[in-house]
């Protein structure tokens, strides 16, 4: 029920802007995490030369180095996917809408900053004035 004093409705354009902002925010934390993970898996292989000298838990350190490594790589990835799409949603770009709704479907698996972010995306850009925004340009 809405009163008299009720705060209007955000705009479509601001709405979207802010799931721009909120993807590089996401991107720009995911890439992060990613850096410092590989430098976790840098340290796990600096083990491997010490644990072969010792000759004891050399397969140990190997695995995790290569796990480290390949999750750090990518969260990075994943990270700048969100950071491109992020400026590109902001610019309006045609193709961005259909990249943000895909790695939004994605971020939904992600507990629970992800799942927020996947909601509120999935949310705006599927309504129709969102979809107006995101026009492709008449060809000339």
């Amino acid at each position: 029920m809405k009163g008299p004093h009720a705060p209007a409705l955000r705009s479509p354009e601001s709405q979207v802007d802010l799931v721009g902002v909120l993807y590089l925010v996401w991107g720009g934390l995911t890439v992060l995490i990613g850096a410092s993970t590989l430098a976790l898996g840098m340290a796990a292989a600096s083990l491997i030369t010490a644990s072969a000298e010792a000759g004891r838990g050399q397969f140990a350190a190997s695995l995790t180095a290569a796990t480290f490594s390949i999750f750090a790589v990518i969260a990075m990835i994943w990270g700048a996917a969100h950071l491109v799409v992020g400026v590109q949603i902001r610019r309006r770009t045609h193709w961005s809408r259909m990249a943000a709704l895909l790695l939004g479907s994605v971020d939904l698996l992600l507990l629970p900053y992800g799942t927020a972010l996947g909601v509120y995306a999935l949310w705006v850009l599927l309504h129709e004035e969102a979809k107006g925004l995101f026009d492709a340009p008449p060809a000339a």
